[in-house]
């Protein structure tokens, strides 16, 4: 199926039933998981939005895991889904929710680069094994570190298991369209940040999921990772969740037993 309007492959909202409301629920929801569960901010440079919080369990923790909002690199913060630290945080993980500079102050190189500071800080801070997961831009983001250029490798070596949730792996498909400007992204760039088009660190470990009422090309995406990665000695597997879109595929983080906490924090 060719592609004529990438605007609208790309477009989410438009396709989701009353989707205004989940954005409510996502920072009421938010709100009330701060109130009762206490954090740790911690900055890793200087800019008003480099910065994590740092979710940690009381009996010290079993690892650190990572999450990574999405909103194509152009929206939200780290504290409109600060609930979705609550499944990992039950299983006895530290979780860092990270925020990060967004488009267009920031080109996605430089998101990027942020990103893997804030896991490298992270990282000084919690012991034991990393797992990385993140939702759309932020499923970018999770399987970018696990690239061969990315993390330092005492801390790479530290990567478990990566997930990313209906992420988007070969950016050169929104070269058409009009976030193009915004993101300040051109050809070049496109094509370096790419995972799809990088190499995976050795013993890469990498699920992709998607909602399998997600468009076509979330679903295509989902898919064109884990086969190239596959392909680069990987260990990958895509998965559709039955039923779920865009915006509630999230929930499977929200509580221990979720299906997205499973997933992520399942031994390999």
């Amino acid at each position: 199926m060719q592609i004529t309007d990438f605007d609208d492959a790309y477009q989410n909202a438009a396709y989701i039933p009353e989707a205004d409301r989940f954005l409510r629920e996502w920072a009421e929801k938010s709100e009330a998981f701060r109130a009762k569960h206490p954090f740790k901010t911690l900055q890793y440079g200087e800019g008003p939005r480099q910065f994590f919080d740092l979710f940690s369990p009381k009996d010290g923790g079993q690892g650190l895991t990572v999450i990574i909002h999405g909103g194509y690199w152009l929206r939200f913060q780290c504290r409109d889904f600060s609930h979705l630290a609550a499944g990992a945080l039950a299983r006895g993980q530290a979780v860092a929710m990270v925020n990060y500079t967004l488009a267009p102050k920031a080109r996605i190189s430089q998101i990027v680069d942020e990103v893997k500071r804030a896991i490298c800080l992270a990282a000084d801070h919690v012991s034991g094994p990393i797992r990385i997961t993140g939702h759309s831009a932020g499923g970018h983001l999770a399987t970018r570190m696990i690239c061969e250029d990315a993390l330092p490798k005492h801390v790479a070596d530290r990567i478990m298991h990566v997930l990313s949730i209906s992420g988007v792996h070969d950016l050169r498909p929104l070269l058409g369209t009009t976030m193009r400007d915004t993101l300040r992204l051109d050809p070049e760039e496109a094509s370096a940040e790419s995972p799809a088009l990088l190499t995976p660190r050795k013993g890469t470990r990498m699920t992709t999921v998607v909602g399998g009422d997600e468009r076509p090309e979330f679903l295509r995406q989902t898919d064109l990772l884990a086969n190239i990665w596959t392909g680069l000695g990987a260990d990958t597997a895509a998965l559709h969740l039955k039923g779920l879109h865009h915006f509630n595929v999230i929930e499977g983080l929200e509580t221990a037993d979720g299906p997205l906490t499973t997933l992520l924090l399942a031994e390999g």
